[in-house]
């Protein structure tokens, strides 16, 4: 665990890390907390090795320069591709988020498994490979569209809940102990998807605030390197504390 009052780094290619953020705030993780949403490079999961790297490194070492203590990385995406390769690049510490998912998993007794998440995690095996040594069966499908109608705040429309139904179907009547959202956009339509499935559904962000010391005073600093309107509603949705928002070149 890491303790007292930090400056804590979170990153994600749009709103998604702010369900992470948003749990670290329920669980009275009080910390300087500098959220940066890439939207202007956004969706992460259907970019390229090379790109995810760049914007990765770009993000960390703005960090860095901020002085930060802690970098968390709210993206699933790049948590299972790319969380080795920036560990061993930066001097800071670093939290991924699919490490945690897998522990957490191991640990239950779990023997059925879903997993839904962007083409980039899937083709990583990150996730089932290291299920699979355990003895645990897991399903996997790519939901490649989902975060660009989750940004776009589209998921109240009848032709993306048709999208999303099929992304599901795999899943469906597998006796499933529980579907993994492998992506931090996800649980902002936890609903919409729990309507469609009667399967427990695991929250990436359940796990991290066990990892960080509960801190004293909150303050929240969020960055978009492309602000609109849709993105300024979904942080209202999504977050219920103080914070100053603003658009960031990096």
């Amino acid at each position: 665990k890491i303790g007292d009052y930090m400056k804590i780094g979170i990153f994600d290619s749009g709103v998604g890390g702010l369900t992470i953020l948003k749990e670290l705030i329920r669980k009275n993780k009080y910390h300087e907390y500098i959220y940066i949403g890439d939207t202007k490079n956004l969706p992460y999961g259907n970019s390229t090795i090379e790109n995810l790297k760049k914007y990765s490194d770009t993000i960390i070492n703005y960090f860095i320069k901020k002085r930060c203590d802690l970098v968390i990385i709210a993206c699933g995406t790049i948590s299972s591709n790319l969380s080795n390769y920036l560990k061993e690049k930066h001097k800071i510490k670093i939290i991924d988020i699919i490490t945690p998912t897998i522990d957490y998993i191991v640990n239950k007794n779990y023997k059925n498994i879903g997993l839904i998440a962007t083409n980039m995690t899937i083709q990583s095996n990150k996730i089932a490979s290291s299920l699979t040594k355990h003895n645990i069966n897991v399903i996997t499908n790519p939901a490649p569209k989902l975060v660009d109608l989750i940004e776009k705040n589209l998921m109240n429309k009848k032709e993306s809940i048709k999208i999303l139904k099929e992304y599901l179907a795999p899943f469906q009547n597998k006796n499933l102990d529980l579907l993994i959202l492998g992506c931090t956009q996800y649980p902002i339509i936890k609903k919409q998807i729990s309507s469609l499935i009667k399967t427990q559904l695991y929250d990436m962000a359940y796990p991290i605030p066990s990892l960080i010391e509960d801190g004293a005073i909150l303050k929240v600093q969020l960055y978009f390197t492309k602000l609109n309107n849709d993105i300024l509603k979904n942080v209202i949705n999504i977050l219920n504390c103080k914070y100053k928002i603003e658009e960031l070149k990096l």
